[in-house]
């Protein structure tokens, strides 16, 4: 668990979400191809092609040192493992005239089935857009070799073959069967066991796909929470949903609630938020039952409320993807002086190979710098920040001293080489560099830091003098934390406080930012639309942090958004996000608020979710009113399809009944009292009609909660009319019911008196039932038993509490036909 626990910090941390190469989005029929002019083809082999295939949204992936591989461009049709059928499709499509053949990546085990090899890419984007002139027509991405056997500028098929070829591999590879000691699982799932241990989930990925494709005998718990996980973690969401789905299906009972919450992400993630709040529920369910003391009970209020309310409503935002942007991951941006930004970008600046990061194939992160265009928010002349600063590793995630002096950012855990801990993993650590002359100074590590545990993110306070930072050190609430520490004048610093369960969660905060008015940051764990979300908490100097706020649409997304930075005045800023629409994994945008001055809106609202008493079922199209204190309508709405309701600009601190009626379930009253410029949560479960109806020792009858009666009276209280409307809309959706009254007494009194009385009980419940609507000749008998049939043993021979003599005091309902 803690080499996973520490992925989670590594993955957002460094936010480098591989795109699958499946996923793929083809030109339309007659889309024209935009192609530079007059470049020499050498030249342009790492910038014109991957800016002609970016604008042509042809879909693309980079591999290097490939063994009897030819540089060029292929256009792959398929991912198979080694496979008999790789060879069958070779065949089939040599023969429709294709320049097919079998392309192996010795790196994951993988091979992919080219339609055609060209040197010059311009040749395959033409080929793609023509749909090899109308003779394939299914999706297709290009494959661009480097740094393996020069190129050939007309291969026959014969040398493709031969340079290009799959080896044999015998069906036990597929099946199980015992292997240094990992029992029952296949060659190609340990291989794929082996990428997900090492944290290479793209890798991991593709494998377990092959596998699970191959054969449903793959179909276990293990295997399918990995490659639900092996996309999560990678912010695939589509496919992630695929297998958890699966994955719920087949073993919902064993899901753990880790388990849940990502099905439940995955289900946010790909836009289905009903589903999600339901799974969110079973979530809160499980990890109660999994003791997490560290469960947030604010939290664990119905989010799908919270939801609602950020789904509808959205700020006025003008958001833009920079040009700066790459097909790589940019993000972190933070202010630095002079009217500039810096930044983290995996791009690949150089001209020979650039050394990878295996958890998705990309560059190592560096720090860059650029200046801002005041008007169009672009970012402009970016350039690598300092050689001093920026390593073969990753640096990301900077913030800045006040006097621009100091520095703070996040690097991996290094000398000479990584250092790992004893579980084989790298962290991460704050280091500190100081501006001297000009130049920044070779970076110390921070005193807090530790080789078993992550430190990242920092962000100082306007001021400097405090360092706020995340980590999942000891004292952790959840996955990760924020913390903050004092930085005092010579330049020590305070022991890590934790910020606390109003902040943090059981799950992850990731990139604060902090400014004079608020501090904001990322989570996963307060309620969002998917992924991390941006959230903002303002501070008062007596109070602390006030409420946490999710900042809504379109600032948040159904993916990841985080590193939010924002000047207060202007109301200008940056954040990072891998949403649709983007030019790679990760990509900075811009935003500006389009709305200098807000009129303060009523936020006094109510709003609930309505569901199944018994199933907890959403209860969509149910009518729910609300009334004044008098039971004068007001409003009333029909519950959406997840059930949910709201009634807003209403009077503050002002008391109103919620009535809720649907079908074959009982009306059900609340009386709710709304605060000032808050929402005010309800949950309304409704009860079936049909419920009433019981069996006890062989005998039907209408099961309501006991009419009670006042000692020595017969009259009906205020309680037992309630329950006997429901009793009266029970015979009115089944209108052939008969029944018969049997009203009885406690002990005390004359025998002869109590029979009295009881009878005129039964014949009290019976005239009250008929002035609701029911006909008399609907019940057969209203009989009074006195003492006679007492439910306890407070017979008059024994001392008994007033309560026990009240509940012999009742009347029951015998249904004698349906």
């Amino acid at each position: 668990m803690k080499k996973l626990f520490t992925a989670y910090i590594l993955f957002l941390s460094l936010s480098l979400s591989a795109q699958e190469t499946q996923n793929i989005n083809l030109p339309q029929p007659g889309t024209g191809i935009s192609i530079p002019n007059d470049q020499d083809i050498d030249s342009v082999h790492s910038s014109g092609f991957a800016e002609a295939a970016e604008e042509n949204k042809i879909p693309h992936r980079t591999f290097t040192n490939l063994s009897n591989i030819y540089n060029g461009y292929y256009i792959i049709a398929g991912v198979f493992s080694e496979d008999r059928n790789l060879n069958k499709h070779v065949k089939k499509y040599t023969k429709k005239g294709f320049n097919a053949a079998a392309i192996v990546n010795p790196e994951n085990g993988l091979n992919y089935l080219s339609l055609d090899y060209q040197s010059d890419w311009r040749n395959s984007l033409a080929k793609i857009t023509s749909k090899f002139d109308g003779k394939y027509k299914d999706e297709v991405w290009i494959m661009k070799v480097e740094n393996s056997l020069p190129a050939m500028e007309n291969p026959t098929k014969e040398e493709l073959l031969t340079n290009n070829s799959t080896k044999e591999i015998s069906e036990e590879d597929y099946t199980s069967k015992t292997i240094e000691g990992t029992p029952n699982k296949s060659k190609i799932i340990q291989r794929a066991d082996y990428y997900f241990n090492k944290m290479w989930y793209a890798e991991a990925a593709d494998l377990y796909e092959i596998a699970l494709k191959k054969s449903e005998k793959n179909y276990s718990y293990d295997v399918l929470q990995k490659a639900g996980d092996s996309h999560y973690f990678n912010t695939d969401m589509e496919k992630a949903y695929h297998w958890y789905n699966i994955l719920y299906e087949k073993y919902e009972k064993e899901m753990s609630a880790d388990n849940i919450f990502k099905y439940a992400h995955s289900l946010k993630g790909t836009g289905k938020y009903a589903r999600s709040k339901r799974l969110m529920r079973l979530y809160n369910k499980k990890l109660k039952r999994e003791d997490l003391a560290a469960l947030n009970n604010k939290n664990a209020t119905p989010n799908e409320i919270v939801l609602d309310n950020i789904l509808g409503t959205s700020k006025n935002f003008e958001v833009k993807n920079l040009e700066i942007n790459s097909e790589y991951s940019e993000f972190s941006p933070i202010f630095h002086s002079d009217n500039k930004i810096v930044y983290a970008s995996a791009k690949d600046s150089s001209f020979f190979s650039t050394r990878k990061y295996k958890w998705n194939n990309q560059p190592y992160l560096d720090l860059y710098v650029a200046k801002i265009n005041e008007e169009s928010q672009e970012l402009k002349d970016a350039i690598k920040f300092s050689k001093k600063i920026n390593t073969k590793y990753h640096e990301a995630s900077v913030t800045f001293a006040p006097d621009n002096k100091t520095m703070y950012f996040t690097r991996n855990n290094y000398g000479k080489k990584l250092k790992r801990d004893k579980k084989g993993v790298n962290h991460l650590k704050i280091y500190q560099s100081k501006r001297v002359n000009g130049e920044w100074t070779e970076a110390t590590e921070l005193p807090f830091n530790s080789d078993n545990y992550s430190t990242g993110h920092p962000a100082l306070s306007p001021d400097g003098k405090e360092l706020y930072f995340v980590s999942d050190m000891p004292g952790s609430i959840g996955q990760t934390d924020i913390f903050m520490v004092e930085v005092y004048e010579d330049g020590s610093f305070s022991e890590p406080r934790n910020l606390g369960p109003e902040i943090n969660t059981e799950r992850r905060e990731m990139f604060p930012f902090i400014n004079n008015k608020k501090l904001y940051f990322s989570s996963d764990g307060h309620t969002g639309l998917g992924g991390l979300d941006v959230y903002e908490v303002a501070f008062e100097e007596e109070t602390g942090f006030l409420d946490v706020v999710n900042l809504g649409q379109p600032i948040n997304s159904n993916k990841d958004d985080f590193s939010y930075i924002v000047d207060e005045e202007t109301k200008k800023g940056y954040f990072a996000s891998n949403r649709e629409g983007g030019k790679g994994d990760d990509d900075i945008y811009s935003f500006k608020n389009l709305v200098l001055e807000e009129i303060p809106a009523n936020k006094n609202a109510i709003a609930g979710v309505v569901t199944e008493l018994v199933t907890g079922d959403f209860m969509p199209k149910a009518l729910v009113e609300l009334l004044d204190e008098n039971n004068i309508k007001l409003k009333e709405v029909v519950t959406g399809d997840d059930g949910s309701f709201i009634f807003e600009d209403l009077e503050a601190t002002t008391k109103y009944v919620i009535k809720t009626t649907k079908g074959t379930y009982f009306d059900e009253l609340q009386e709710v009292t709304t605060k000032e410029n808050d929402t005010v949560s309800v949950d309304v479960s409704l009860r079936k009609l049909k419920e009433m109806i019981a069996v006890e020792d062989g005998i039907k009858k209408l099961k309501t909660e006991m009419i009670h009666f006042d000692f020595d009276r017969s009259y009906i209280r205020q309680d037992a009319s309630e329950e006997l409307d429901k009793l009266v809309e029970v015979m009115t959706e089944y209108p052939n019911m008969i029944i018969k009254i049997e009203s009885h007494t406690d002990s005390r009194g004359k025998r002869a008196y109590n029979k009295y009385l009881s009878d005129k009980r039964a014949k009290s419940t019976r005239d009250y039932i008929i002035s609701q609507g029911i006909s008399a000749d609907r019940i057969e008998s209203a009989i009074g038993y006195g003492e006679e049939k007492l439910i306890n043993e407070c017979d008059g021979s024994v001392a008994c509490t007033e309560k026990k003599h009240y509940l012999n005091r009742r009347s029951e309902f015998i249904i004698v036909k349906m």
